[in-house]
């Protein structure tokens, strides 16, 4: 009897053991997000890693109707997935903002910030366009001593993110060069999922993540080593891992490989170019050289003549209008360059504006050939968290020098105004969310008279 006794107060002490320690438990499972990825009218993706295997699921609920709560599919997190969950929240109505919450193995985890997420508005034949916030960045440098260059930290200014976060934007668009893989990194599965893990778990990067919606393209660190191309022998890793890790709406829409997507918020439209999977070696100059590659081109500028948007931002890892051939500027491969901004202006292509990173400084280019064009602008936007230089892009006639900066920052573009009068207004913040400058352009001067 007395040994029975024992064995049932230490199964009653078990009980209570796990009574108070599975809520705190479930919540150390979690080793970055939950992030809020792609919305449309219908669904929104939910994503988030736990740090071993666990059951996942997410709960939302209207924020005007609290009463009424809804339930994703659950998901068990596995190793060989980078113990990632993308969960789809699809009992949504368009216009809506909704709250939602966290579960892990039937555990509600709580979070000390806001957790929500938006639909986009079925606006079109019955109102003006939607006003937008979004956010652009590059290169996002996060630290970690044992993999690291000896010497001084590369990355730093983290408290960005919460500068960003403190902005309300509807979305954020990451320019390239989002992650850093390192030499441990690029030739090998477990390396690809052990650097994304690490970058996306930054601590001061989880708010942002939580309540913004998120869009990415890439550059060469976060495909490979430095200025890696098409021969890349990891590349069809690369892009597995890049889309386990983030959150477009779709990919490889050319069917040709890589990561290449479009996704469309208000009147405005957006093309995610890849600019490594098929790219000639900067080196080699014994073939055509290509960056996107004629099909991915092909594509663009059909998906681009069918587009209707006011705005039609093209999204690529690297400058497109810079007229310097240094570094990967496309100008050193001109050719290909050519080839696409004649197809531009061949096609009479209306509103079109380049957004990239990769060069470490942020610059605003404008180039109008002459006055029967309208001027394409390319801004630049560089970096988050990755050193900076003071690169003054002497080299690039099209460069507008007022608007170089050279510390890190984020840009954030507001399109505003009436169907008929749409405007884009650019302002550029430093770390703390200070202005440093501001400008604005007109949709109807991005027309052909």
């Amino acid at each position: 009897m007395m040994k029975l006794n024992i064995i049932t107060k230490k199964i009653r002490l078990a009980l209570i053991s796990c009574l108070i320690f599975t809520p705190l438990y479930a919540q150390d499972l979690i080793n970055s997000g939950p992030m809020v990825g792609y919305s449309t009218m219908q669904e929104v993706l939910l994503w988030v890693q736990t740090s071993e295997n666990a059951k996942v699921h997410f709960e939302y609920y209207e924020i005007e109707n609290p009463a009424t709560r809804f339930k994703t599919d659950e998901k068990i997190t596995e190793k060989k997935m980078g113990f990632v969950a993308k969960l789809i929240a699809d009992h949504v109505l368009p216009g809506k903002k909704y709250n939602y919450e966290i579960f892990i193995n039937d555990i509600k985890v709580e979070r000390d910030y806001q957790m929500e997420f938006q639909t986009q508005e079925l606006w079109k034949w019955r109102t003006d366009p939607p006003d937008v916030n979004f956010v652009v960045g590059s290169c996002s440098y996060v630290n970690e001593p044992q993999f690291d260059r000896p010497g001084e930290p590369y990355g730093s200014n983290f408290e960005i993110f919460n500068s960003i976060n403190k902005k309300n934007p509807d979305f954020m668009l990451w320019l390239g060069d989002n992650t850093y893989l390192r030499e441990s990194d690029w030739n090998s599965r477990t390396g690809f999922i052990k650097r994304y893990s690490h970058t996306r778990a930054l601590t001061e990067l989880q708010p942002l993540l939580a309540s913004t919606h998120h869009y990415a393209t890439w550059d060469d660190h976060d495909y490979g080593p430095n200025n890696s191309d098409g021969s890349f022998w990891l590349k069809e890793t690369a892009s597995e891992i890049f889309k386990l890790f983030w959150t477009n709406p779709n990919y490889d829409v050319t069917g040709n490989g890589g990561i290449t997507g479009f996704f469309q918020w208000s009147d405005l439209d957006f093309f995610l170019m890849d600019n490594r999977y098929h790219r000639t070696s900067n080196n080699n100059f014994t073939e055509y050289r290509e960056i996107l590659g004629k099909d991915q081109i092909d594509w663009l500028i059909n998906a681009l003549t069918f587009s209707q948007a006011t705005f039609k931002f093209i999204a690529i890892g690297g400058q497109v209008l810079s007229s310097g051939a240094v570094y990967e500027n496309y100008a050193t491969y001109p050719e290909e360059r050519k080839y696409l901004l004649d197809k531009i202006r061949e096609a009479k292509i209306e509103g079109v504006i380049f957004l990239d990173g990769d060069r470490h400084h942020t610059i605003l280019s404008k180039m109008q050939e002459s006055e029967d064009v309208y001027p394409l602008y390319d801004l630049t936007c560089s970096s988050l968290t990755a050193g900076i230089n003071d690169d003054d892009e002497s080299y690039n006639i099209y460069s507008l020098k007022e608007t170089l900066v050279s510390v890190n920052n984020f840009g954030m573009l507001n399109v505003t105004g009436p169907a008929n009068d749409r405007e884009l207004i650019i302002k550029i913040f430093d770390k703390d969310g200070s202005e440093i400058w501001k400008k604005s352009i007109s949709a109807n001067d991005l027309k052909y008279n």
